[in-house]
């Protein structure tokens, strides 16, 4: 998911697989079944260098955007057009801001190692109160019922708006292999979009199963700034407009914010 130097995880055998089926090097037995989608970039957006994307969402003509890092971590309202700052909450430097959600008027945002989660008005980012979970938190998202929490495991925690209780887990798998590394979420239409740390791919994941439905191929964004970048500048962050259809990724600490469409790859 996201990590400091040092701190990465080791990427798994089917991550190795996934990126050879999206590349020119087939792997047959993850690419038979499950669709690829490439991608057409329909507009571009400025976004802040500096911001560490953990999590994004769009919600009544704005941006939401929950940063990372030790001292740098933080929720912000931010211009679509402009890539401006409109308001902004820091977290406590000794905690390393994660994944961000909307429910009702408050902004749920979690952590990676602290094992605290923070609830922000959504008018004013005001703290209202904290809560805790076990182990890590990654990404996070909501289907209008609960809370959807990732954990770097191939593991999603459904949490009990209300009471951030854990409520049950949905075991994500591709052809019955476990997929880990699940990181920044996003209800898109009944699936969860989900970003695979250290990749340029999304999964679209079927909460009823678990089951990864589909690839979404982003591996030609930004393609000559990330010659320039660290390691830890990969792509994360997508967010829905239920409006108009749109759809927005972005990048850790990338200069860029991209509005995109799909299109199913037309099978071998």
């Amino acid at each position: 998911m996201v990590r400091e130097t040092g701190l990465k995880p080791a990427i798994s055998k089917w991550l190795l697989c996934a990126a050879l089926m999206l590349g020119p090097v087939g792997a047959p037995a993850l690419a038979d079944t499950i669709p690829v989608y490439d991608i057409t970039v329909v507009h571009t957006y400025p976004h802040d260098p500096q911001a560490f994307t953990q999590g994004l969402l769009y919600r009544d003509g704005f941006l939401y955007e929950s940063t990372g890092m030790h001292g740098r971590s933080s929720i912000r309202k931010v211009n679509l057009e402009t890539g401006r700052v409109l308001q902004q909450a820091n977290l406590p430097a000794d905690v390393f801001g994660e994944g961000m959600t909307v429910w009702g008027n408050e902004l749920f945002g979690i952590t990676w190692q602290s094992q605290t989660g923070y609830v922000f008005d959504l008018a004013s980012f005001k703290l209202k109160r904290t809560f805790s979970y076990p182990g890590e938190g990654w990404g996070l998202t909501q289907d209008g019922k609960q809370l959807i929490m990732s954990d770097g495991s191939n593991e999603l925690r459904l949490l009990d708006p209300a009471t951030q209780r854990e409520v049950r887990r949905i075991a994500v798998t591709v052809n019955g292999v476990p997929v880990d590394q699940i990181n920044e979420l996003e209800w898109v239409n009944g699936e969860i979009y989900a970003n695979i740390w250290q990749t340029d791919v999304i999964a679209r994941i079927d909460p009823a199963s678990g089951n990864v439905v589909g690839w979404i191929d982003l591996s030609g964004l930004l393609r000559a700034e990330r010659k320039q970048m660290g390691p830890d500048d990969v792509l994360n962050g997508i967010a829905y407009d239920p409006a108009s259809g749109r759809l927005f990724v972005t990048g850790k600490q990338w200069p860029k914010l991209f509005e995109i469409t799909l299109k199913r790859r037309a099978a071998k």
